[in-house]
């Protein structure tokens, strides 16, 4: 535990008149950039949770939002109490926990918070002294972003269902389909990254449903689908194990992907924030469910789930050139303002969720969401013949100001000329995004090297300069041995 979030405990639980008794409980720890959260015993044995906010005297109205949460999640609390430090405020909130279990599930409820500015460090401790400290005096009002492939641990903001289902799911009333879900969702969250993705054991009822929605697909496939989808679909069925019987294994499509393109795949509880998921890319980190679909509607979805990711998006994360524009989308969203971030999201889910390309004269889908619900495709590709869908040619701008629709069908699509004529829009929009800084990735270390724009303009004159020396020197070569 952090010596000074321990200190600061401490003496609050010192003014309550209680000892504090410490028990170590591994990866229990979490620091927030407004405060932090942490497990303990109390001298009773009972175990105990502790939350602390640090809040602006602007923000103070936001302990009202902050208790809202905690009581919708029916928390068992044991003690609140709020005290001012100089010009913050600081909220103490002590938790009984009833299992261990339970912590999984507050650190997931923290992470929603987004309306009290609750956001991972930076940096700790033990960061400080492994990774150099940045020079850029902008970067102090940057948003945190990871600069390591580590730092996906560190924030997984699931903003829709994961444990919780609202009252329109169509899983909501079936308790042995949110017991199943909530296995999946503890499984997400113990992750770490480098480790082994836990294989699932898949029920019948699930392996019926997924075959029911591959039979469904593949059929159209060849009929709507993109050339590169096609192709990469039919060497996941050889290499993967994608059948209408099997439901593919994380782990195994996650080894295929890293041999292809040097992608691979997170188990992920839930709908990521656009933050987090993008941020994922620039490390070649796809976040993926492993649950699947209520089997009372296995045509629609209001979430993402295993079919939607395994069949919808692995075809095209197994393309080279579509890897490669998806980390430079990752990359593009580092640090870059909330703004932007909703533009890149924008342009992300009309192209790469939703899109539309011509291919020898016909249109095709390359959109993860058309391609994985039968729906859908068949509702654009109708809706085009007779007039009834609207469809525009791509445009940044209108994309941005066009609403993403998550629980029901888009009101608009966007086509392309071709798949390229999509990417190098995406590209030239991610190009134009302002930082005060650069970001590079090393794929040696699995780092995200942080630059400024002078320090970038150096490096990139250096290395013409040694290319061009390269090219010289090899000219020389050859007109000294013809002579």
């Amino acid at each position: 535990m952090n010596t000074s979030t321990k200190q600061l405990v401490a003496l609050w639980l010192q003014n309550k008149g209680q000892k504090l008794v410490y028990k170590e409980i591994n990866d229990r720890e979490t620091l927030f950039k407004n405060g932090a959260v942490y497990q303990y015993r109390s001298e009773d044995n009972k175990l105990k949770s502790a939350i602390i906010f640090r809040l602006g005297e602007e923000r103070i109205n936001d302990i009202t939002k902050i208790l809202f949460y905690f009581e919708r999640k029916k928390f068992n609390f044991k003690h609140m109490e709020t005290r001012k430090n100089k010009n913050e405020f600081e909220l103490y909130i002590e938790l009984e926990n009833l299992d261990c279990r339970e912590w999984t599930h507050i650190r997931a409820m923290l992470e929603t918070l987004i309306h009290v500015d609750i956001y991972p460090r930076a940096t700790t401790a033990k960061d400080k002294t492994e990774e150099p400290t940045n020079d850029i005096p902008e970067m102090e009002d940057v948003a945190w972003f990871p600069k390591s492939i580590g730092d996906l641990d560190n924030f997984q903001n699931v903003l829709m269902y994961g444990t919780d289902l609202d009252a329109d799911h169509p899983g909501f009333l079936d308790m042995r389909y949110r017991k199943r879900r909530k296995l999946f969702s503890e499984i997400a969250m113990l992750y770490k990254q480098g480790r082994n993705i836990p294989k699932i054991r898949y029920t019948d009822e699930e392996i019926r449903t997924w075959g029911s929605i591959y039979t469904h697909l593949e059929e159209m496939y060849y009929h709507y689908a993109s050339e590169k989808f096609v192709k990469n679909f039919k060497e996941l069925q050889v290499h993967c194990n994608y059948s209408r019987n099997c439901i593919p294994q994380l782990q195994d499509v996650s080894n295929y992907l890293k041999r292809k393109t040097g992608f691979t795949l997170r188990p992920v509880a839930g709908y990521l924030s656009p933050r987090d998921f993008l941020s994922g890319l620039a490390f070649r980190v796809f976040h993926c469910t492993q649950y699947i679909r209520h089997s009372s509607d296995p045509y629609y979805t209001p979430e993402p789930d295993c079919c939607h990711e395994l069949l919808g998006h692995m075809p095209m994360l197994a393309d080279s050139e579509f890897a490669q524009f998806s980390q430079e989308i990752g990359l593009a969203s580092l640090g870059c303002s909330e703004g932007d971030i909703k533009k890149l999201a924008a342009c992300y889910f009309f192209t790469v969720e939703f899109g539309l390309c011509v291919e020898d004269g016909f249109l095709k889908a390359y959109g993860a969401g058309l391609l994985s619900s039968g729906a859908e495709l068949a509702h654009v590709m109708n809706g085009i013949r007779n007039n009834s869908v609207t469809v525009d040619m791509f445009e940044v701008e209108k994309a941005c100001q066009t609403q993403c629709m998550v629980t029901s069908y888009q009101k608009r699509y966007f086509i392309t000329n071709s798949f390229q004529d999509a990417l190098a829009a995406l590209r030239q929009f991610a190009s134009s995004i302002e930082r005060p800084f650069s970001v590079e990735y090393d794929p040696y270390t699995q780092r995200v090297l942080v630059l400024d724009i002078e320090g970038k303009e150096n490096r990139d004159e250096n290395e013409k300069q040694a290319k061009t020396k390269k090219i010289l020197d090899r000219y020389e070569e050859d007109q000294d041995q013809e002579e």
